[in-house]
């Protein structure tokens, strides 16, 4: 019989910009007190750690997960994965932890992201011959020819420009994902794992942001009518996030609340349109779940750039005030290959800490959970296991 993954502790350090408070700190250095943190939340021993996978997308070798699992005073013995799908990275290592415990062939995993911009290797192409002089790039190629491979935010500006989403209303959307993430930050604050003795004890990108102001933001990509600026681009970051993976039986057997992952899809898409990719990818999530956008309790979408969330949210039919309550990239940063471990981190913070009425403690009883179901789904908010609809997130998508 197929086994249940569930998630019994989940943590997160703070986000800060790229050069920022977090910048001496290479990706290892970030994740290793968040899984050593995990290991003390569940009250487990580190030897009962099967396997340890991380996300990373800049790194240049050596595998920071396994120099993470180390740091942490994982023993030895234990195997450490690190995984490249560039921003799905840190989801997919959760993803991929799930199916081992599914399958039986792990009963405790350690599996999220982490990403350091301001300690990533320069990159250069070697030379062909030795009269050849190196070549930098900014990032690899997405896809070979003949498809198009279009920088990613030159991709979101081409959908806002398709589909004639003006910049006010972008920079509208920043504005309430900064709001969201401030008014969070100081009951999210204390659940940040600390880095080194200095580190920041909140998203040091998250701010007062005005509309006036997010509209003085210089435009990026695209035109001026629909372009990208950076107000509704998120910024480059340092940060990591992992996840505590257990059976469901195991985790009822040391005592902790947990979240039950019902299910998990990725697919790849059009790499010259990536931010749509997630429409139809949800809809057969919804469709094999047996559930509407309406059932959700709580969601949490990447924020790369504010049209691709924008439409996202339109197409689901996802209550664009209910999206990432807790604040979402663009109050953040996108610490790419952790990205998507900080939105499971965010959505077990958010739904562990809701009540059975719907409330939570930071936030308050909010418009966004008015009339909606219950953590549990069609079963119930009372049971110590609750259901986590998860991972509907494209393959290439930031």
């Amino acid at each position: 019989m197929t086994r249940r993954a569930v998630i019994v502790a989940a943590r997160r350090t703070a986000i800060a910009p790229r050069g920022g408070a977090l910048a001496s700190f290479q990706a290892d250095e970030l994740a290793a007190p968040v899984l050593a943190r995990l290991i003390e939340d569940a009250g487990l021993a580190a030897d009962m750690v099967d396997q340890v996978i991380l996300g990373n997308a800049l790194y240049g070798g050596g595998n920071p997960a396994r120099l993470a699992a180390l740091r942490a005073g994982i023993p030895a013995s234990v195997p450490a994965l690190t995984v490249d799908t560039q921003c799905c990275s840190g989801l997919d290592a959760i993803i991929l932890g799930a199916r081992m415990i599914e399958a039986g062939a792990a009963a405790c995993v350690l599996a999220g992201g982490t990403e350091s911009f301001s300690r990533s290797p320069i990159r250069m192409h070697r030379p062909r011959t030795g009269e050849d002089q190196p070549v930098a790039y900014s990032r690899p190629a997405f896809a070979p020819p003949p498809f198009a491979d279009p920088d990613l935010a030159e991709a979101a500006a081409g959908l806002a420009d398709r589909l004639g989403i003006p910049r006010q209303a972008q920079a509208e959307f920043a504005v309430q994902s900064h709001a969201k993430a401030a008014a969070a930050a100081q009951g999210l604050g204390e659940r940040l794992v600390p880095v080194g003795t200095s580190g920041p004890d909140r998203d040091s990108f998250t701010r007062a942001l005005c509309f006036k102001a997010a509209m003085r933001a210089p435009v990026l990509a695209g035109t001026p009518e629909t372009g990208l600026s950076a107000a509704t681009i998120a910024c480059e970051a340092d940060g990591a996030a992992a996840v505590l993976l257990m059976s469901e039986e195991a985790a009822r057997g040391i005592g902790r609340r947990c979240l039950r992952i019902s299910g998990a899809l990725s697919c790849g898409g059009d790499p010259a349109d990536p931010a749509l990719v997630p429409v139809a990818l949800a809809g057969r999530l919804f469709g094999d779940l047996g559930i509407a956008a309406d059932d959700l309790a709580a969601v949490e979408l990447m924020e790369a750039y504010a049209v691709q969330a924008m439409v996202t949210a339109d197409r689901l039919g996802l209550d664009p005030l209910g999206l990432n309550p807790l604040g979402g990239a663009l109050a953040r940063g996108h610490p790419i290959g952790a990205s998507g471990a900080v939105l499971a981190v965010q959505l077990v913070e958010r739904l562990l800490g809701l009540d059975v009425n719907g409330r939570h403690p930071h936030l308050g009883g909010s418009g966004a959970d008015s009339g909606r179901r219950r953590p549990g789904g069609r079963s119930g908010g009372r049971s110590r296991v609750r259901r986590l609809n998860f991972a509907v997130r494209p393959s290439g998508l930031p």
